[in-house]
């Protein structure tokens, strides 16, 4: 056994100078290794994504690796140690194939307090520690028949969420849990999005066929100035780049990257980049759906890109399953690569969780279709409005392409499109 101990001090001056810091170590076999990081936490707990009142001075550092050949992982401050091994590795990082040379752990300097922080990196080759399986899969739930929405002919409306985490990052989930809510809500597909991690790509297809539900693989790309998804089995984009770098990335194999939560406390976007896509409406927007913030940005964004919704979820003590709000797009086949070509061809629209609780705006040959919405309000960008009559109704607005909402009489969102 061999134990690589390196203690450092991370100050202001330190995170003013960059935000990540490599600790390199070397690696000369032995199956496995277990990283372990000590500092002086805080009371935030990890799997709160949308924390209030915690204490806000206390340090936060971030986790994550690097080896010769490539990324390894990210956790972020949901752990305190992982290890990486030939036959596995800790939810979040890439097991097998170790090789030899030098690796780093990267600690990402999230909060320092004005007084630095006392750090402790330990190194123990082999681990010490077992793998974390996820061997315990529910049962498949039953899916949805056929909704009979309009639709052209050889496209069909598909219902899914682009937004969400499981232990792989910082959810509560094991994957195949966050998977069977998913399929348990009625979804057609989910985007599983770990933040600065791909570790759970390779799972998802066996998970698919399991359960019934496509899998898009996905990285929220996470930074301190913004988050953004980059969606597609496109391997890892690097966090710590520009997100001009992200885009490209995406688009030299095939991706697509969307703005998340551009609105969102402490994790707005705040780049000039624009992505190919806006994580619109996101799940802070039910505690309060009359807000109007998110369409005071929409008149300030580029109103060519389309729209999507993200649940963000991580777990279900936050009260909400996957789909809230749900995304629907109008695809060729219920594949990962249809469902990207429908968001690239602005082929979306958002509603309440998939149910059609308080109804659905669907655009169909280039008329708007009010689905369940008998008495909500639909109102267009320029604030003209028109009373829904009927569980069907054709409207006779949005023809200029524009962003259409269906609201309730007091004004709470049910639908965009």
């Amino acid at each position: 056994m061999t134990v690589h101990r390196t203690t450092r001090r991370l100050t202001l001056e330190d995170q003013a100078a960059g935000r990540y810091v490599r600790v390199p170590f070397r690696y000369d076999g032995g199956g496995s290794f277990e990283v372990r990081l000590t500092y002086e936490r805080g009371g935030l707990s990890p799997l709160v994504p949308f924390p209030r009142g915690e204490d806000r001075s206390a340090a936060v550092v971030d986790l994550g690796c690097e080896g010769p050949d490539g990324w390894r992982g990210w956790s972020g401050a949901v752990r305190d140690r992982f290890v990486i091994a030939d036959d596995g590795a800790t939810p979040g990082y890439v097991g097998g194939g170790l090789v030899e040379g030098e690796y780093a752990v990267v600690l990402g300097l999230e909060r320092i307090p004005a007084a630095g922080v006392d750090v402790v990196v330990e190194v123990e080759v082999p681990a010490r520690s077992p793998v974390e399986r996820d061997d315990a899969h529910p049962p498949a739930p039953e899916r949805p028949g056929p909704r009979g929405l309009p639709a052209p002919a050889g496209l069909t409306w598909l219902a899914g969420d682009f937004h969400a985490h499981s232990r792989h990052s910082d959810g509560s989930l094991p994957l195949s849990q966050l998977v069977a809510a998913a399929a348990g809500a009625g979804l057609d597909f989910l985007a599983v999005t770990e933040h600065n991690t791909v570790s759970h790509h390779q799972l998802l297809p066996e998970l698919s066929r399991e359960y019934g539900i496509t899998l898009l693989p996905g990285q929220e790309v996470t930074t301190h100035r913004g988050h953004a998804n980059a969606f597609g089995d496109i391997g890892f984009v690097d966090f710590r780049e520009p997100p001009e770098a992200w885009r490209a990335a995406c688009e030299e194999r095939g991706g697509l990257l969307s703005v998340n939560h551009p609105l969102q406390d402490d994790c707005g976007w705040q780049y000039a980049e624009r992505g190919h896509a806006l994580e619109f409406w996101h799940v802070t927007w039910f505690l309060d759906l009359m807000a109007t913030g998110p369409w005071a940005l929409w008149e300030r964004w580029d109103q060519s890109l389309p729209v999507i919704g993200g649940s963000d979820f991580h777990t279900p003590e936050m009260g909400y399953p996957p789909g809230t709000p749900t995304t629907w797009v109008l695809a060729e086949a219920n594949e990962p690569e249809a469902i990207l070509a429908a968001v690239r061809a602005g082929r979306t629209a958002i509603s309440q969780p998939a149910v059609l609780r308080g109804g659905v705006l669907l655009r169909v040959d280039g008329e708007l279709h009010a689905l369940g919405a008998d008495g909500a309000v639909a109102v267009d960008l320029e604030g003209r409005r028109r009373v829904v009559h009927g569980e069907r109704v054709v409207l006779p607005m949005g023809g200029d392409g524009g962003l259409v909402r269906l609201e309730s009489a007091d004004g709470s969102l049910l639908a965009i499109a």
